[in-house]
């Protein structure tokens, strides 16, 4: 298994510069997500770790020795791709076959790495299918055990579970997550699904541009993100952003006026005097709406989703800016009835002009220790 670090890593094609200098770890059997929208560069720094892009600059190690200048097939890596890339003329166990021969493995280890990439992945009985003989989960199953017989220090997965329906998608990345834990191996994923992101990953990587905008636990960037674009992209239904103006700054926080004026709120977050005043942008996810006749953000409501489990309410200010609210179990509100929120101080993220959050006064699990507090005594 191994560690693997990056050292102001750039990439160029020709004058356009698309990855700027990233430094990132990665930790020995760690669990670490890219996401990203379209075209941040998450595949092509995957693709650079692996070899199949080249670096232009900046240093790549594996397992604390320099990779950059060698080839994929002496970086001790294996990557699964968003294409299966099974070889259709070939059986499955020929396709698990095919790289070790390469590599002239002898012949009662290449056995017992096929046999035991099969018990682990539960497709011994489709060895002597043809991929054309595979449904999409089988064949995204022998794709994965391509890159286990190889025994490498690191995993390397591209999208791949973009090609699957959805029910499929949830079961199989529940699997490589279960995998992971079997095998104890480094693995780093790429993802545009931060639902994916935030299930399976014990780091994510969160890029924008060719640049990381943080890094971190899955809860500590839904928790604490470090800007607004990290605010917004993850999380589902999206976080609120509302205009706000700073009203006062006291030992509990900051006051706000929210809604033109309209409305006052408080968010456990640092300032100064000398803020007062300041236009800022307020964040909320629709999660930590409650909903309450008096509250400070007075909404009309224009349209629900009754869901069981909760109520996805869409609101209106009378600023006519929109708030989302995520409730718990049905609430039966008739459209255009007029609907009161609030938030706990904790859950309030409060963005300057140039998007970088200000600095709470609590750390995240202080926040939501008293929030499962509250829930348990309500």
């Amino acid at each position: 298994m191994a560690r693997l670090e990056l050292k102001a890593v750039r990439k160029s094609y020709q004058a356009v510069e698309v990855i700027h200098g990233i430094d990132l770890s990665v930790e020995d059997q760690s669990f670490t997500v890219f996401v990203g929208p379209s075209g941040c560069g998450k595949s092509t720094l995957l693709r650079m770790i692996a070899g199949l892009e080249e670096v232009t600059s900046g240093e790549v190690h594996i397992g604390g020795r320099r990779c950059d200048h060698l080839l994929p097939s002496a970086r001790g890596m294996a990557m699964v791709f968003q294409s299966y890339a099974l070889y259709p003329h070939m059986s499955v166990y020929e396709n698990l076959r095919f790289g070790l021969v390469n590599q002239k493995t002898p012949k009662a280890e290449i056995e017992r790495r096929i046999n035991e990439a099969a018990e682990i992945l539960q497709i011994g009985h489709l060895l002597q299918r043809k991929p054309s003989q595979l449904s999409g989960g089988q064949s995204q199953r022998v794709a994965i055990g391509r890159a286990i017989v190889k025994e490498p220090e690191a995993f390397l997965f591209d999208e791949p579970l973009s090609n699957l329906d959805a029910e499929l998608r949830v079961k199989m990345r529940s699997e490589i997550v279960a995998l992971h834990r079997r095998l104890k191996s480094t693995m780093i994923y790429v993802t545009h699904d931060q639902v994916e992101a935030m299930t399976m990953a014990d780091r994510i990587v969160v890029l924008r541009d060719g640049v990381v905008e943080q890094a971190g636990a899955p809860i500590e960037l839904y928790a604490r993100p470090k800007n607004r674009f990290v605010a917004g992209f993850l999380g589902a239904p999206q976080m609120n952003f509302l205009a706000a103006r700073i009203e006062a700054a006291t030992p509990d926080g900051l006051r706000l006026t929210v809604d033109e004026g309209r409305g006052t709120i408080l968010a456990a977050v640092a300032g100064n005097a000398g803020l007062v005043g300041k236009p800022v942008t307020i964040g909320i996810r629709p999660e930590h709406l409650v909903h309450t006749d008096d509250g400070p953000l007075r909404c009309r409501l224009s349209a629900r989703e009754l869901l069981g489990a909760e109520t996805i309410l869409f609101s209106q200010l009378q600023s006519g800016e929109r708030i989302t609210a995520s409730l718990r179990g049905i609430h039966d509100i008739a459209e255009g009835a007029i609907v009161g929120y609030a938030a706990p101080p904790g859950y309030v993220h409060v963005f300057g002009e140039d998007g970088l959050a200000l600095p709470p006064l609590r750390s995240w699990r202080e926040d939501y220790g008293a929030a499962k507090g509250r829930a348990s005594a309500a």
